[in-house]
């Protein structure tokens, strides 16, 4: 089975409104031959949105792919793209944020579904509550303002809601929306986000592309039992042994690929570590 022949001349239907086929659709359309559009007037947001007013349906996945699913329900096609991020503390480095983004391909015509992901530290994920404008200008430059967008929002006190806006990207509507915010901030403090939707954040954008990178690394990937696309690796195996003592370490020795159409599994060797682990990875070496 070849590539081409699934998806040679097909619509793939992009589920975004916030630009991501930017970097997406020439991928696609290169590697796989498709004709991507945008559904017009495709509300991402009831599908939840980074600054909290909608939470989001489900994990990161199961949102992905309702975005997917939706499209194709709107505009009839068979074959739709999406994605979505998450920020979280790294779990290994503490007070650094990272940034994980998937990218999910899901094919009626094949009852296919593929998942391209990227994991990242380079992200300008951060907030700050400010009481004067000075330290507003200094949360700003150091998240690369105005390249990136910013959210500023307060507690009013003439309504005594949330007011919120996004999508600040020139110095005149930041210092006017700063000064506004002090103004009628119940409590006199402000809070500023970077905003994290893909068109204001050129970062994440960029990850984005890795993710549809790896989803079309995974696409062309083929199963040895039946051809199918995503042939991926679903587990892996600790016990790399150690190059001093053969200990088994943390460290993968093994991965299991797996067919997700017909469920065909093959173990091999990992081997971004080499043959061996440094001692340093042992717990019998360097307890």
């Amino acid at each position: 089975m070849q590539i081409q022949q699934l998806f040679s001349q097909r619509v793939g239907v992009i589920a975004t409104m916030h630009q991501k086929e930017k970097v997406i659709a020439p991928l696609l359309e290169q590697e796989l031959e498709i004709k991507t559009i945008v559904p017009p007037d495709f509300n991402t947001d009831v599908f939840g949105t980074f600054t909290r007013e909608i939470k989001r349906p489900g994990t990161q996945i199961a949102a992905a792919k309702l975005k997917a699913e939706t499209a194709l329900k709107l505009t009839g096609e068979t074959l739709a793209i999406a994605s979505e991020g998450s920020f979280v503390p790294h779990p290994l480095v503490p007070y650094i944020y990272s940034n994980r983004e998937i990218v999910i391909l899901v094919d009626k015509q094949n009852e296919i579904e593929i998942i391209g992901e990227e994991f990242s530290l380079e992200t300008n994920f951060n907030h700050q509550i400010v009481d004067n404008l000075q330290e507003a200008y200094d949360f700003a430059a150091k998240i690369g303002f105005p390249e990136h967008g910013l959210v500023i929002y307060w507690e009013d006190k003439s309504t005594q809601n949330r007011k919120i806006i996004k999508g600040i990207t020139t110095e005149a509507k930041f210092q006017a929306t700063i000064n506004i915010a002090l103004k009628n901030s119940v409590n006199g403090k402000v809070n500023l986000e970077t905003d994290m939707r893909a068109l204001y954040n050129p970062t994440r954008m960029q990850n984005i592309a890795k993710a549809t990178f790896n989803l079309l690394t995974k696409i062309k990937s083929l199963c040895p039992n039946c051809s199918a696309p995503g042939f991926a690796i679903t587990e892996k195996i600790a016990g790399l042994p150690c190059g001093m003592c053969s200990m088994p370490t943390s460290l993968t020795l093994a991965v299991i690929y797996q067919c997700q159409k017909c469920g065909f599994k093959q173990e091999k060797l990992f081997t971004e570590h080499g043959e061996f682990a440094d001692p340093a990875q042992c717990n019998y070496c360097n307890p």
